[in-house]
């Protein structure tokens, strides 16, 4: 029984406190977990990929309480997503303040104020100069989808250029970008026509071999690249490989799209990952922490390329009231406090697992920026990436009250809500390495 009641602070920006994490009473999953995770297993999709058996009933701020009453720290945040950690009360009061008034009347027929000052917001945040202008999806893949519109309707060029290891989304065009995993793409095909892919950090690839053998660069549409990659494994990208893309760019009028839809939103410990690099993409794409939990995204382009006519592009949810009442909230929530404590905890995060790199021989590469950190799980004899001993550790780390997620080929991710203290960073590294002792 792991009752340990290892976090007792609470934290002093998120209220809705529900007790102290992790507190672990019984094996896991419980009754109540195993009843449901039943019920789901005999309906729900198998494409679902669940990582180990975690029945949520509520959550608030950096800790999860499953159904059969266990508590969990979170360094997850629903992939991301819970930027202002879960239930933030300024967030759950602008939800239900706007689902009083208005819950939706569709942003392509008409306007209302939310979601004018939303794009108002995004537009001033976006470092792109000039005037510029934005467009509101459901979900970041459909941002993915709408920036490859928009860049074949500007240039009238074809081609588009992603990267190994890629991740932009699940649906038909998007899934031609992502290059992440197999298994994602198998027997879906045939994908998107005229798409491309180098490895990532290669500029030069580009050059040497697309240019060279496959298109001429005056075909070339946009190249998608994320400032770090998240599902392909939370690899940062080389400065210089992003200055020589934004270069390359301007060399063929290329447009340069940053998929910011993981790394976005302040997790860096600024709102966008390619600030870091010192460059100014032509397309920024967003969606996961923007609002809290709310589907929303959003593309952000300068007016005269998102110069489209009506009738282009739209989207019946899109730009929702309420979600953009729940991003109003967020975008001021991590402005305000919750990106300089992103950059403020990072460098903390990359040290400690700097240092669990160092002890432990089946962890290494340790990597990331500010609350946005990878590191690799290798087999201890052979050095190669071994994803079933990071399998292991996920559920060590769940049974001991600890939410980590995978990615990459053997990676783990560590995405904290943008709200978590010292303390809980500290407790959940603490538990992770304890995992990890486990098995060696």
């Amino acid at each position: 029984m792991l009752g340990i009641k290892q976090h007792e602070e609470k934290t002093t920006t998120v209220d809705g406190w529900i007790g102290p994490a992790p507190c672990i009473q019984g094996t896991l999953p419980g009754p109540k977990a195993k009843a449901f995770i039943e019920r789901d297993q005999s309906t729900t999709s198998p494409s679902y990929t669940r990582d180990y058996p975690l029945v949520v009933k509520r959550a608030s701020g950096s800790v999860v309480e499953d159904v059969d009453g266990n508590r969990f720290l979170d360094l997850a945040a629903g992939i991301a997503v819970c930027a202002t950690g879960h239930c933030h009360p300024k967030v759950v009061a602008a939800i239900e303040e706007q689902a009083r008034s208005l819950i939706h009347i569709c942003g392509s027929d008409f306007y209302y104020p939310p979601m004018v000052e939303l794009v108002e917001k995004l537009a001033a945040i976006a470092p792109i100069k000039g005037h510029k202008r934005v467009f509101l999806t459901n979900s970041g893949a459909e941002a993915v989808e709408c920036a490859m519109k928009l860049a074949r309707y500007h240039t009238n060029r074809k081609w588009f250029i992603a990267f190994h290891g890629a991740f932009h989304g699940r649906t038909m065009g998007a899934l031609s970008l992502t290059y992440s995993k197999a298994r994602q793409r198998e027997r879906f095909g045939p994908f998107v026509p005229m798409t491309a892919h180098v490895p990532y950090g290669s500029a030069e690839a580009i050059e040497t071999q697309l240019f060279r053998y496959q298109m001429s660069p005056n075909e070339v549409a946009a190249i998608f690249v994320e400032a770090v990659q998240g599902e392909g494994g939370y690899l940062v990208a080389d400065p210089a490989f992003l200055r020589r893309l934004r270069a390359l760019c301007d060399e063929h009028g290329i447009l340069l799209v940053c998929d910011e839809i993981q790394s976005g939103c302040g997790r860096t410990g600024k709102w966008f990952a390619f600030e870091h690099a010192g460059i100014v993409p032509d397309v920024i794409l967003m969606a996961k922490g923007i609002a809290s939990g709310m589907p929303l995204g959003a593309v952000i382009a300068p007016s005269e390329l998102m110069s489209w006519p009506p009738g282009s592009q739209g989207s019946t949810f899109g730009g929702n009231p309420v979600c953009c009442a729940a991003a109003l909230a967020t975008l001021e929530l991590i402005e305000s406090t919750y990106m300089a404590n992103a950059a403020r905890l990072g460098p903390r995060l990359l040290d400690e697992l700097r240092a669990i790199d160092e002890r432990r021989k089946i962890v290494t590469n340790a990597r990331g920026v500010g609350l946005m950190c990878g590191v690799d799980i290798i087999n201890r004899k052979t050095g190669r990436p071994d994803p079933k001993v990071r399998a292991k550790i996920l559920q060590g780390a769940f049974e001991r009250g600890l939410i980590l997620l995978p990615c990459g080929e053997s990676a783990i991710r560590f995405c904290p809500p943008l709200c978590i203290n010292e303390t809980q960073l500290d407790v959940g590294l603490k538990l992770f390495d304890e995992a990890i002792a486990a098995l060696v």
